[in-house]
C-alpha cells in the first residue's frame, strides 16, 4: 500500500508545479503527517523531490522532472481512454488507474485523455428488456488468465450434463455480451460459456499456455468452425434492394448479396441474396414474416417448410377475429 501511495505522489508532483503538504494530504485522503513522510521518502530514494519553504513554497520536482509514459502519442492516449473509460464506471480500482495514468501523461495529452474518458457511456439495458447480468465467475478466470494458472470447473454443457475439470486458463472473450473462457486442455483448445460455469476455483498450478499464443486467432477459428455449423443450408431469395439491411440483420454473417436489374417487385432494384441457417425449418421461419414481399427461388425443401408453414397459418387464423 506504501509503495502504491508513492507511486501516487509522484504522479501528483509531475501534474502541477508546486504542491504543499496540506494539499497532497487531501488529495490522497490521508493526513498531512503522512504527506510528508512520504515527501521525505521519495527525497531520501533519490527522486529529485526538494521543498522550498516560506511563503508560497511546497514540494517540487527538481528541474521538472517526469516519468511520462513516453513513446505514447497523442491520437494513442486518445484511443485508450476511449476504450479505458466507458470500462471504469463500475470498477473503482479501474477508475484509479485511469486516474494515475491521466496524470501520467504529458501535459499536452491530459485534457484530449481526460474528455475521451468520459466521451462513451455503455449502458447494457436493452429497450424493453432487463439489463444483463455481469458473468458471476468473470474476476476469478481474469485472474487466472492473468497469474497463468489452472482453473477447476463445475460446468454445464448445452446437453444439461454437469461435469468437473480442470482446465488451462487462456484468455476470455466477450461476444455481444455474452462471456466465454478460452482455455488449453488434453483435448486442444476448448470454450466454455461463462455463465455455465456453476463453480470456479483458480488452483496453484501452473497453466500450460503456449509460447505463441495468439487469442484472437484461436477465438476467429472457433468463429469459424461454429459458423459453419449454423450455415448448413442456403436459400437463394429475391428482395428489394432497399431491404436487404433487414436481411443482414436476420442472418448476420449469413448473406452473401448479388445486385440485379429491377424486375417489377421495386423501383430502386432487386438484389438476389443467398441467406444460410441450420436447417430448412430455420430459414423458413426467417422468411415467413416477409409474405409476399420477397421471392424464395430456392432450395425446394425451403419452400416446402413456408409452404407447411403458410398452410399452419391459414388453418388456425383464417375467418378469425
Amino acid at each position: 500500500m506504501r509503495a502504491d501511495r508513492l507511486i501516487q505522489v509522484l504522479l501528483h508532483l509531475q501534474s502541477r508545479p508546486r504542491v504543499t503538504a496540506a494539499e497532497l494530504a487531501a488529495a490522497l485522503e490521508v493526513s498531512v503527517a503522512t504527506a510528508r513522510r512520504d515527501l521525505e521518502a521519495l527525497s531520501a530514494a533519490g527522486v529529485p523531490v526538494y521543498p522550498q519553504r516560506g511563503r508560497g513554497g511546497g514540494w517540487s520536482l527538481l528541474g521538472g522532472a517526469r516519468t511520462d509514459l513516453s513513446g505514447l502519442t497523442a491520437p494513442e492516449a486518445r484511443a485508450l481512454f476511449l476504450l479505458a473509460g466507458p470500462a471504469t464506471a463500475a470498477d473503482g480500482e479501474a477508475s484509479s488507474a485511469l486516474r494515475k495514468l491521466v496524470r501520467a501523461l504529458p501535459t499536452p495529452f491530459r485534457a484530449e485523455a481526460e474528455a475521451a474518458a468520459v466521451a462513451t457511456v455503455v449502458d447494457d439495458q436493452r429497450w424493453g428488456a432487463a439489463a444483463r447480468q455481469r458473468a458471476l465467475h468473470l474476476d476469478a478466470l481474469r485472474e487466472a488468465v492473468v497469474r497463468r494458472r489452472r482453473v477447476r470447473l463445475r460446468y454445464t454443457g448445452a446437453t444439461g450434463r454437469t461435469s468437473d475439470r480442470v482446465v488451462d486458463a487462456w484468455g476470455v472473450v466477450d461476444k455481444d455480451g455474452t462471456w466465454y473462457l478460452v482455455a488449453g486442455t488434453e483435448r486442444g483448445p476448448r470454450t466454455y460459456r461463462v455463465d455455465r460455469i456453476a463453480e470456479a476455483e483458480v488452483t496453484g498450478e501452473a497453466a500450460e499456455v503456449p509460447a505463441d499464443l495468439d487469442l484472437a486467432a484461436v477465438w476467429a477459428r472457433v468463429v469459424e468452425e461454429v459458423e459453419a455449423l449454423r450455415s448448413t443450408t442456403w436459400a437463394t431469395v429475391r428482395v428489394p434492394e432497399r431491404h436487404v439491411g433487414v436481411l443482414r440483420a436476420q442472418f448476420g454473417r449469413h448473406v452473401e448479396v448479388e445486385v440485379v436489374a429491377g424486375d417489377g417487385m421495386a423501383d430502386d432494384g432487386v438484389a438476389r441474396v443467398r441467406v444460410g441457417a441450420p436447417t430448412p425449418l430455420d430459414v423458413a421461419r426467417h422468411l415467413a414474416g416477409w409474405g409476399d414481399g420477397i421471392v424464395v427461388e430456392g432450395p425446394p425443401e425451403v419452400r416446402a417448410e413456408l409452404a407447411r408453414i403458410g398452410a399452419e397459418l391459414v388453418s388456425r387464423y383464417l375467418g378469425t377475429r
